[in-house]
């Protein structure tokens, strides 16, 4: 009997983006499916809420410190061991399809071989497994970029190359340019159908590779959605589904902007001077974009746009799954659903994401829908998880063991379970240097209700300075505990456990290699 793993993520999606989660705008209910047969995380966290760090986390198994891709821009190193490769090795067929970004996407000169694969249309390193992929297929935001999709609607759908949004302007920044009804930044109109949107074409590739897997293989897909990351730029035809003009704003956006104001400013400088247009401290959001300027019909619209990409995605996830079970596999897959970092969508007045370490970045959807074979009941849990414990999951689904060099543990298929492991609280770390000269470094440790961040000196940091949040008495996260008093001892404790549990940093840091 085979054995099965289908791990979807998306990029940049929010915990509340999903019915199962409370969400009651985008309709996703595939996700939801999986998630009422399944195990359904209730505080899943990365372990850094960017891109390139939080992907290779997902693939080692291992914390920032450990594999290295400490921002983005910095490359995987080429012999950083997988999940992937441990699968490969143990005889199973493995694939991954979209997004991938474990190097750089700016390369011009083709240096990386993720980006040469993209442009010269291979689907692996010269005959060889990648990483520890079979096959690879990359798909990215739209039709620019080293990717396959690019050449794809190259051949096929040639009259929409110009229909994405241009992520990058003539200088290789990220484009601030706004668009659709409000001007919101990076908001589009995009006349390309269903058909040529690389949402559909992710979930079609990775269709394709299963079509030719036998029922006696052993398989791991990777189905990796580029959205709901921005660009916001869903078909147009789509636009109907959620109409921008008929939402409320979000609990999260401050309406009044004193109210918004006096909130930033009790998080921390670097969060008042972003919002002030005073420093761009990452490379997260285009640089010329100042969001105190966000108004409350951008969020909207915004707003809008993402839930129609999550739709798009949950109807794509079903086509798959539907093709899966047409070939009598669905009984022994097990399917793993997350993103790997979320997004502000008005939350603070903020677009984006960045050194902020709050839920509207830090806590993540994760749904463990286990194969019917296993035996698994449905469950909820409640205490905190990593992605960082992704690839060990996977390595016990598979019956391998779980390497040393994995810093992560199976996740809890119940409540009694988490309890009965004692799991460690979560860590998430930043650290950034922007050739503005700005520096940024934070860890986070999320223990018992409490969202404890220290921040260490850098551009807007003493040293001394950090964020502290009772999730239960303030889960809008806008009154710092950090100094106060009667919080001093149990701030004390939280920094001594995340001391205790973060790794050491490396003494030479990978070299940043690009922006993104």
């Amino acid at each position: 009997m085979a054995t099965r793993i289908l791990f979807v993520t998306t990029d940049q999606q929010r915990f509340d983006s999903l019915g199962c989660n409370g969400g009651g705008i985008a309709r996703t209910p595939v996700i939801d499916g999986l998630a009422a047969d399944g195990v359904r995380y209730e505080r899943a966290h990365p372990q850094n809420v960017v891109c390139m760090p939080s992907r290779a986390t997902m693939l080692t198994g291992q914390h920032v410190r450990n594999h290295g891709v400490w921002m983005n821009g910095v490359p995987l190193p080429a012999d950083a061991p997988t999940v992937a490769g441990l699968l490969h090795d143990a005889g199973w067929r493995t694939g991954l399809f979209g997004k991938a970004h474990f190097e750089p996407f700016l390369d011009p000169f083709l240096r990386f071989p993720q980006n040469r694969m993209g442009v010269s249309g291979t689907t692996d390193d010269d005959g060889r497994p990648y990483r520890g992929f079979d096959r690879m297929e990359f798909a990215g935001h739209g039709s620019a970029g080293l990717f396959h999709f690019g050449g794809w609607l190259r051949e096929n759908h040639p009259e929409h190359l110009g229909s994405f949004y241009p992520a990058l302007d003539a200088t290789l920044d990220v484009n601030s340019a706004g668009g659709g009804d409000t001007g919101a930044p990076q908001v589009h109109r995009n006349e390309a159908p269903p058909e040529a949107y690389h949402t559909g074409w992710v979930a079609d590739r990775a269709m394709g590779w299963l079509d030719g897997l036998s029922d006696d293989d052993d398989w791991f897909c990777w189905l990796s959605f580029p959205d709901p990351h921005h660009p916001w730029d869903p078909p147009a035809s789509e636009l109907h589904r959620v109409p921008w003009r008929d939402l409320d704003l979000p609990a999260g956006y401050p309406v009044d902007r004193e109210e918004r104001e006096v909130a930033l400013d009790a998080k921390g400088a670097h969060w008042r001077r972003w919002y002030d247009g005073d420093l761009m401290s990452n490379f997260e959001a285009p640089a010329q974009w100042v969001p105190a300027t966000l108004t409350p019909d951008q969020v909207r619209e915004v707003d809008a746009m993402t839930h129609i990409e999550n739709e798009l995605i949950d109807e794509s996830l079903g086509r798959l799954l539907a093709a899966v079970a047409a070939r009598g596999w669905d009984d022994d897959l097990h399917v793993v659903f997350t993103t790997d970092h979320g997004e502000f969508q008005g939350d603070h007045g903020l677009l984006f994401k960045g050194p902020f370490h709050v839920d509207s970045l830090m806590r993540l959807p994760l749904v463990w829908r286990p194969a019917p074979s296993s035996g698994v009941a449905p469950s909820v849990v409640s205490d905190p998880v990593g992605l960082v414990d992704l690839a060990p999951t996977f390595c016990q689904i598979a019956g391998l063991d779980v390497p040393e060099w994995m810093d992560g543990t199976p996740l809890p298929a119940s409540t009694d379970e988490a309890v009965d492991r004692h799991r460690p609280a979560v860590l998430t770390e930043w650290d950034s240097v922007h050739p503005s000269g700005a520096e940024v470094h934070l860890q986070t440790v999320t223990l018992d209700g409490m969202v404890c961040t220290r921040y260490e000196p850098g551009t807007c940091h003493e040293g001394t300075e950090g964020e502290l949040w009772d999730l239960a008495d303030d889960p809008l996260q806008r009154i710092n505990l950090w100094d106060d008093p009667a919080r001093r001892s149990l701030r004390d404790d939280l920094v001594a456990e995340l001391d205790a549990l973060l790794p050491d940093r490396p003494d030479v840091l990978l070299r940043a290699e690009s922006p993104v």
